[in-house]
C-alpha cells in the first residue's frame, strides 16, 4: 500500500480569494452559523451592487477565485446573473456554498462549467445531521447532491467538526465517496455567531482530540481517492507562524459593506475596508484586524489568542503547550496513485 501525499498549502501571493456574502438571509437555522446580522447586515444585494463589487475586487493580474456565500446564496434569486458576471470579469474559479436546498431552479439556471457546488453535511445519517442543521435537511442535501453529480458538476462537501458530530466523522468518507463527490473539506467550528453563544461551551474539540481524529479519517479518505482538505490548527515545532493578513490576499465581504481579512473578527467592527453607498472601496476609519496582524507571540495567531483564549494551555513553565496556525492555513491530503 502506497503512502498517502500530505502537504500544507502554503499561501500565495499572486492569488486572489474573494468570500461574497450576497446576502444574510437562510431558510435554515443552523446551531453553528457564523452568520451575525448585528456586524454583517440584513439586507440582500442588489444585482447592480453585486456586480460593481466583483468588479471592484477582480484583478487580471492575479489567480482570484470567488465563492458565493449567505445565508444561502441560492435564496437569492440573481445568483446565475453573479455566477456569468463572474466568469464575464476573468475570475478564475467561482463556487457556490450551500446548505444543498438549491432554491430557484439553480442546477437548471448555470452549467457545470460555471461553477463549483460545495454542499455542506454534518453527518453522514439524519439522526447526526439533522439536530445540527435542521429536520429534513439530510434527505433534501444529499438528494440535491445526486442531482448535481448526475449533471457534471463538480461537487464538494465540507463537514464542520464539533464535539457534537465528531464521533460520526469516520463515517463520513464513505458516504462522501458513494455521492460521487471527489473534494472532501474537514472544517474546524469557529467560536462565532451562533457558535459564540452561552449555549456553546465544550463545542470545540480539545488539541488532543483534533490531532487523534480528524488527520487519521483525513487519512482514510485519501486511501478511497477523495482529496481531503481541512485546517492546519496546529504548528510543529520547526513550522514558523505566517498569518494570511499579511502573506495573502483574502477579502471576507457582507452585505453591509464590511470586508474583512481575518475570520476570526467577523463578529466585531473591525473589518480593514469597507464599500461606501457611491461603492467606493476605504478603509475602515477606526480600529482595524490589519493593526493587529504583525505582532508575534509564543502561541502563534494573536487573533485567536485575543478572542477565543479558551482554547490555549500552557507548560508548568508557562509555555504554551501547543502554537496555533493562521484560521486560513490548509493540510492536503491525497493518493499517491492519484
Amino acid at each position: 500500500m502506497t503512502s498517502p501525499i500530505v502537504r500544507t498549502l502554503a499561501f500565495q501571493p499572486n492569488e486572489r480569494n474573494i468570500f461574497f456574502h450576497i446576502l444574510t438571509a437562510c431558510n435554515l437555522s443552523c446551531r453553528h452559523c457564523y452568520i451575525n446580522p448585528a456586524q454583517h447586515g440584513n439586507n440582500t444585494l442588489t444585482k447592480e451592487i453585486i456586480a460593481d463589487w466583483l468588479t471592484i475586487f477582480a484583478d487580471q493580474d492575479k489567480d482570484s477565485n470567488v465563492i458565493f456565500l449567505g445565508g444561502e446564496p441560492t435564496l437569492h434569486p440573481d445568483l446565475p446573473f453573479a455566477v456569468k458576471k463572474a466568469r464575464q470579469l476573468g475570475y478564475r474559479t467561482v463556487t457556490i456554498d450551500t446548505n444543498g436546498y438549491l432554491h430557484h431552479d439553480l442546477l437548471n439556471k448555470i452549467g457545470p462549467e460555471e461553477a463549483v457546488l460545495s454542499f455542506s453535511l454534518d453527518g453522514p445519517e439524519a439522526a447526526v445531521n439533522d439536530p445540527l442543521r435542521g429536520n429534513g435537511v439530510f434527505e433534501v442535501c444529499t438528494a440535491n447532491i445526486r442531482r448535481a453529480v448526475a449533471l457534471g458538476f463538480e461537487t464538494s462537501l465540507i463537514y464542520t467538526v464539533s464535539s457534537l458530530n465528531i464521533a460520526a466523522l469516520r463515517r463520513m468518507p464513505a458516504l462522501v465517496k458513494a455521492l460521487g463527490i471527489r473534494n472532501f473539506f474537514i472544517q474546524i467550528i469557529g467560536l462565532r455567531g451562533n457558535s459564540a453563544g452561552d449555549d456553546s461551551s465544550g463545542l470545540q474539540l480539545s488539541p488532543e482530540e483534533w490531532l487523534a481524529q480528524v488527520p487519521p479519517v483525513a487519512a482514510e479518505a485519501a486511501a478511497l481517492g477523495l482529496h481531503v482538505i481541512y485546517p492546519k490548527v496546529f504548528l510543529d515545532e520547526s513550522e514558523p507562524f505566517v498569518c494570511a493578513g499579511e502573506a495573502a490576499e483574502n477579502f471576507f465581504i457582507f452585505p453591509n459593506g464590511r470586508v474583512y481579512r481575518c475570520p476570526l473578527c467577523e463578529d466585531f467592527p473591525v473589518h480593514s475596508f469597507e464599500i461606501t453607498a457611491d461603492r467606493y472601496l476605504r478603509p475602515n476609519p477606526g480600529l482595524r484586524e490589519e493593526q493587529f496582524f504583525s505582532l508575534h507571540i509564543p502561541e502563534g495567531c494573536v487573533m485567536n489568542k485575543m478572542l477565543q483564549p479558551s482554547n490555549l494551555s500552557y507548560n508548568s513553565d508557562g509555555r504554551p503547550r501547543y502554537r496555533i496556525s493562521c484560521c486560513l492555513l490548509k493540510q492536503e491530503i491525497m493518493s499517491s496513485m492519484v
